[in-house]
């Protein structure tokens, strides 16, 4: 119990009001989603495509289909 009272409660309410904001959002594309996931599933799949750039309506709707090839960017630097 000690490590608890290093934290104010309000950053634990924060925290918990933050959880339930993730929540409720995840909820909602659970709505939205044409596949029937559960829960975890979804939250998984969303972790796989955290850093994948994809239309999020559109991979709700076709979750299976393989994500867009990254436009490749060179940079080019001026000596």
């Amino acid at each position: 119990m000690k490590t608890f009272r290093r934290y104010s409660f309000t950053l634990i309410e924060l925290l918990i009001v933050i959880a339930i904001i993730a929540i409720l959002l995840t909820k909602y594309l659970k709505f939205l989603s044409k596949a029937q996931w559960h829960f975890s599933t979804l939250v998984t799949f969303l972790k796989w495509n955290l850093f994948v750039y994809r239309d999020l309506r559109q991979w709700l709707g076709q979750p299976f289909t393989k994500p867009p090839e990254p436009e490749s960017f060179q940079p080019e630097f001026a000596f």
